[in-house]
């Protein structure tokens, strides 16, 4: 009796096993005979092998088990062909050309056709922004600048479009774990108020993987520096190595706290108007305190020269592992916090007209 009631226990163990979730992938690549596949994914910054397989007659098949769905990369070894699609616990099929693999066909994945529905979407957007983008380089050749200026201000208009098209689908689709990725993308541009939202909204499973923990550090570091909030101390070197703190840079009207970087090609372009302003304003209470993500100082205090920013300017030299970019919450640049004289942030990330238009009115009362 005792054994048959082991073999029932037995019986019950393996069949639990076998029908924990898991993922079959099986491919079909035209021309891909004897190439070896690997299946990848990002995590924590490095990258993770899933698993690997040998292409025989065009034909191969992987399986294993993933926690949660996600982004991954199908890489041919050895060839610069890929394509990246969302993996999930489901039985998956591949199918395409190992020369166009980016275009290959993926079924099976839920995650997978919300994301190609998604892009479906905004195609006809995305298609007018690369004829945009050649029409622009044409002008630059030919230096018309009328035209290039048109041309930004309907690119900026159709990058507006895009990015409400994505916000529509993160607040519609709370329980998609392409919500997430798409939200991180559009964090740039988000208040912080507008991410809790959209994260609350969320739907449990979906909250706790990596990416939305990930969010709600840098909400927390966001909140700090909203407008409204005294602006964080700090304290960095200067182009000299002399210690320069952003407390003893306040008590100016207004202080523009500049993230920027040698390397960084918007904000080198938008040099141009911050140094307008300065010259317009610095004799009546206007001051800029630069703050650099370079990892090189020759470069840092070249561009200082080259580009005439006759401000303070300090760095810590680390890159994206600045601790004034993490205090600030800065994940792209260029990144700006207005100040007025009491180190109240009063503005963010204005630029251009925007900047000269808020500087000229506050300094008018």
């Amino acid at each position: 009796m005792k054994k048959i009631i082991f073999c029932f226990v037995l019986a019950a163990l393996i069949t639990s096993c076998s029908t924990e979730p898991h993922f079959v992938i099986k491919g079909k690549i035209t021309g891909s005979d004897s190439v070896t596949f690997m299946l990848q994914k990002r995590e924590a910054g490095r990258i993770v092998t899933l698993d690997s397989a040998f292409s025989k007659n065009g034909s191969f098949k992987m399986k294993g088990k993933i926690e949660y769905p996600d982004l991954v990369q199908l890489i041919a070894l050895n060839t610069p062909y890929r394509t990246s699609f969302y993996l999930e616990n489901s039985s998956i099929m591949i199918t395409g050309t190992i020369d166009s693999l980016y275009n290959a066909r993926i079924t099976g994945s839920k995650t997978q056709d919300e994301y190609t529905s998604l892009i479906e979407s905004n195609k006809p957007l995305s298609e007018k922004y690369s004829a945009l983008v050649q029409e622009y380089q044409t002008a630059r050749q030919i230096n018309d600048t009328a035209k290039m200026s048109q041309i930004e201000r309907s690119a900026d208009a159709l990058a507006k479009e895009m990015s409400e098209l994505q916000r529509t689908f993160i607040k519609n689709n709370p329980s998609s774990f392409v919500t997430p990725s798409i939200l991180r993308s559009l964090s740039y541009e988000m208040e912080a108020s507008e991410i809790e939202e959209v994260i609350n909204s969320m739907d449990t499973s979906v909250a706790r993987i990596p990416v939305i923990q990930e969010l709600k550090v840098r909400l927390e570091a966001m909140k700090k520096v909203a407008i409204g909030q005294k602006a964080p101390d700090f304290t960095l070197n200067d182009v000299n190595g002399n210690p320069v703190s952003l407390s003893s840079k306040i008590g100016s009207k207004l202080l523009l706290v500049d993230f920027w970087a040698a390397w960084c090609g918007p904000c080198r372009q938008e040099n141009p108007n911050i140094v307008k302003v300065y010259n317009e304003f610095k004799n009546r209470g206007f001051d800029i305190f630069g703050v650099s993500l370079d990892q090189s100082k020759d470069d840092w205090v070249k561009a200082i020269a080259d580009d005439k920013l006759t401000w303070t300017h300090v760095s810590d030299l680390k890159y994206w592992n600045s601790d004034a970019a993490k205090l600030y919450a800065v994940n792209s640049i260029p990144a700006s916090f207005l100040l007025d004289e009491t180190g109240t942030i009063i503005g963010r990330n204005l630029r251009g007209d925007e900047l000269r238009n808020k500087v000229k009115e506050l300094l008018s009362r």
